[in-house]
């Protein structure tokens, strides 16, 4: 989200460290992040325990409706993960209900977290009207979502009425102590006000960047089972159940190859469990580290004997060695690499840099050791495709398509992912 710098320090309110220290909710106390673009197409999560994500689908910047190109994959890795992935609307000099309207039924056709979970709107910027917030607010419960109004109480408390808006509604506020890296809330800095669900208590979770957040109320549970993260209680879009694995067709584990995670293995490299849904649905293998392996969408590693080989082949192209990346308008990290056959932390590393949400058109990366997939019989899945359209683009079938990338729902595919035809 867009940072404002805010100096003042504000003590906190008792009954929170209360709440925090005896949980009534399951996900009480649960730290996660929010993720808008620098995030990339998967996201990034600071630490192990992280249980919950937020993702910018899009918004009004007070001109137009935009959209945000990272937000199914990164939905969709979320899940894949365990997490409970929720979703913000940038809602920018929103003034009148016609134009809330518009907004919010072109949004919400498109959300792809499940029917409960969180829909925030981030108003942090330009003009605001609090009758229209209201109106935003019930909207969005009508239609079935958690609604939550996301800000930092000095801009939410001199442009709108906050007390009337929070005696309805949740908030999720944000206030930070300083800009050094903080991994868990610093309580001095609360921003007392009523009816604060989330806190979002920095925006240096980890060196480099990143949101940390932390769960007040247990409202990221909504829209998921019993607050456990493994699936949620409405299908949508993103989200595959695991179905029967096929018959293995091969031993070998390598970059390229189509496998499935096996139905007996209990946990990631992590540690963390693996969510039954996953097991037996099929993803690529993107990198492999010794005897683990990190599959597309789910980038948490998994050991190479915990999933089965459904192609042996990849068919890949040949690596170049001393292979270059002109960085592009509107490119990232994560894009550039799934263009590449590899990952934006190996990028990050051979290029060294300090900040991978930093790039800008013109530079010239090292793909060195990359696998070019820009060549025939690769694509990378742009916002807006289908099977369809990429089929008629390769001049091949989604019969083929679904086949040769083991899709067991040919109505998943996300932005960014490698597809063979």
């Amino acid at each position: 989200m867009k940072k404002l710098i805010k100096k003042a320090a504000i003590g906190m309110v008792a009954f929170f460290v209360v709440a925090a220290s005896g949980p009534v909710f399951a996900a009480v106390g649960d730290q996660g992040v929010d993720w808008a673009v620098y995030q990339g197409n998967q996201g990034q999560f600071g630490y192990a325990h992280d249980k919950f994500s937020i993702s910018q689908i899009g918004g009004y910047n007070g001109i137009g409706i935009y959209w945000q190109s990272t937000y199914a994959s990164q939905v969709q890795s979320s899940i894949a993960q365990g997490k409970r992935a929720h979703t913000y609307i940038w809602y920018q000099s929103v003034t009148n209900t016609t134009l809330a309207k518009n907004i919010l039924d072109t949004m919400l056709a498109q959300v792809q977290t499940p029917k409960g979970s969180i829909v925030a709107l981030d108003v942090e910027d330009g003009v605001a009207n609090t009758e229209v917030i209201l109106w935003s607010l019930q909207y969005i419960k009508d239609r079935g979502y958690t609604p939550l109004l996301y800000g930092y109480k000095h801009f939410l408390t001199n442009n709108l009425d906050l007390k009337r808006i929070s005696d309805k509604f949740g908030l999720w506020m944000a206030q930070y102590p300083d800009y050094n890296v903080t991994p868990v809330p610093n309580y001095n800095y609360f921003p007392s006000w009523d009816n604060i669900q989330i806190f979002q208590f920095t925006s240096t979770y980890i060196a480099g960047g990143l949101d940390g957040n932390i769960d007040l109320s247990g409202v990221t549970d909504n829209g998921y089972t019993n607050g456990n993260a493994t699936k949620p209680v409405t299908e949508t879009p993103a989200i595959d159940a695991g179905k029967e694995a096929d018959k293995v067709k091969g031993t070998a584990k390598e970059v390229g190859m189509t496998v499935k995670v096996n139905f007996s293995s209990q946990t990631y490299a992590t540690g963390e469990a693996i969510p039954d849904w996953v097991k037996g649905t099929s993803y690529r293998i993107i990198e492999k580290s010794g005897d683990k392996v990190l599959l597309d969408g789910i980038m948490s590693w998994l050991s190479a004997y915990d999933v089965e080989t459904l192609n042996a082949s990849t068919g890949g192209p040949s690596v170049n060695a001393g292979q270059t990346h002109v960085v592009q308008y509107g490119e990232n990290l994560s894009s550039i690499a799934a263009k590449y056959g590899t990952t934006w932390q190996e990028l990050a590393r051979i290029n060294a840099l300090s900040n991978p949400n930093i790039i800008y058109q013109g530079q010239t990366l090292n793909v060195t050791g990359g696998q070019s997939v820009a060549t025939s019989g690769y694509c990378v899945v742009e916002y807006g495709d289908t099977l369809s359209s990429i089929a008629a683009q390769f001049g091949t079938s989604v019969e083929r398509l679904v086949s040769a990338n083991g899709i067991t729902n040919p109505n998943l595919i996300y932005a960014g992912q490698v597809l063979n035809f």
